[in-house]
């Protein structure tokens, strides 16, 4: 099975980026052909210079290799190396209906929390069904709130495919319902967008002091705390087995603990989860030649890729 999945180079990741796509990813090249790309043309929507977006692409390419993404096993490259997803983004454009995208809630939502309406971000789901179509892509890991971005890359294909034949596999998404959608630390998904994240690879001191701004509730200490509406109990959830999170649940309903202890507890949780990743980390930022050779490689393997289904589509329409 073919999986694809891409990451905005748009900040630092964060936690949502771990157990929502990083995390899965590491298990999913293991059984299946996976692919994966940091989208720095995605995220021109949201940079704001030069300077930083190169920066952020290599921080998140250093992260995912430091998370365990193994070149070998997964081809990985940056997207602005395969210019051929423009190309196609041109074509499907074509395929696209406006009324399509003006359904768009991610669009919606965005431009509602502040973020500049502009034709990249409107037409953002036109680039990611090139992204997807160009690989032939089987299966997309997203979030709930990415769901509809994957179905109307399946409209736009079967428009095209009615009009010229089976040129485009018709994807399908997948979700893991358990962490579909990760909140921040003000309750709302976590999002770079919204500044509510905790990112990976901070030192332990700020990291705690992040922790200790997650919102809480006003339950006064020696009362039991509903750890079902807890933000610090839905993100520390994440790292726990089932037999943990029932020990967890009946700390919070002792009352013998108050939201600093729970939130200094999600701090050592994360950071005891990423202890390998950041050993692994210092050695890809000492070898930043070594870096830019596996995204070569990873380019490389996706243009070939491209190129023959660029083949086909040009073939197709006429060009």
């Amino acid at each position: 099975m073919r999986v694809l999945t891409g990451i905005q180079a748009s900040g630092k990741l964060h936690i949502g980026n771990y157990f929502g796509a990083m995390k899965p990813m590491v298990e999913l090249q293991e059984e299946h052909e996976l692919f994966t790309f940091i989208a720095n043309y995605h995220s021109l929507t949201s940079s704001k210079d030069a300077k930083t977006l190169k920066q952020y692409t290599i921080d998140a390419t250093i992260d995912y290799l430091s998370i365990g993404i193994d070149p070998n096993k997964t081809i990985f490259w940056v997207q602005s190396d395969m210019p051929q997803v423009l190309e196609l983004y041109w074509i499907l454009s074509k395929f696209t209906p406006m009324g399509l995208l003006e359904r768009a809630h991610s669009y919606k939502d965005k431009v509602a929390k502040g973020i500049s309406a502009s034709h990249a971000l409107f037409s953002y789901p036109v680039l990611m069904a090139s992204d997807i179509l160009m690989l032939d892509t089987q299966k997309v890991p997203v979030g709930k709130d990415q769901i509809q971005h994957v179905e109307m890359t399946r409209d736009i294909a079967i428009k095209f495919n009615n009009e010229y034949g089976d040129v485009f596999t018709l994807p399908e998404h997948i979700v893991q319902e358990e962490v579909a959608t990760i909140v921040g630390i003000d309750g709302q998904k976590m999002s770079k967008s919204y500044d509510n994240t905790i990112e990976l690879f901070m030192d332990e001191k700020p990291l705690q002091k992040r922790c200790n701004k997650i919102l809480s509730s006003s339950t006064p200490f020696g009362e039991p705390i509903d750890y079902e509406n807890d933000h610090t109990y839905s993100l520390a959830s994440l790292f726990l087995d089932n037999e943990q999170k029932l020990e967890l649940q009946d700390r919070y309903s002792s009352g013998k603990e108050g939201y600093g202890h729970f939130k200094k507890y999600l701090k050592e949780l994360i950071w005891e989860e990423l202890g390998e990743a950041r050993e692994k980390r210092a050695y890809y930022i000492d070898h930043i030649d070594e870096v830019n050779d596996i995204l070569s490689m990873g380019a490389k393997k996706a243009r070939d890729i491209a190129d023959i289904k660029m083949a086909k589509v040009r073939d197709a329409i006429g060009l």
